[in-house]
């Protein structure tokens, strides 16, 4: 009786994480894929205001630091991914 309510009790921890981790991958690809549409983004303005000679000291600084922070915060290797770490280095 006992060992019959501890595999509930495991199998019920077990849905739960991988609920919690299915949402949080979720999230995370969401997150990912805003990070990219606002790189892609700043990178055509930038082109833009090259090819038509526009100057902007506040765009330059802008399209280097997100371009960077989007470099620095993406997991190209694990998109979407949480849990375990094993084998990824």
């Amino acid at each position: 009786m006992s060992d019959n309510i501890s595999e509930k009790q495991q199998e019920a921890k077990s849905n739960e994480h991988a609920l919690i981790t299915r949402g949080q991958r979720r999230v995370n690809i969401i997150w990912e894929g805003t990070q990219a549409a606002i790189a892609v983004m700043i990178t055509g303005a930038m082109i833009f205001c090259t090819i038509y000679k526009i100057p902007s000291a506040e765009l330059n600084y802008a399209f280097f630091l997100i371009v960077a922070m989007y470099f620095v915060r993406t997991n190209h290797q694990k998109v979407g991914g949480i849990g375990s770490t094993e084998g990824t280095r």
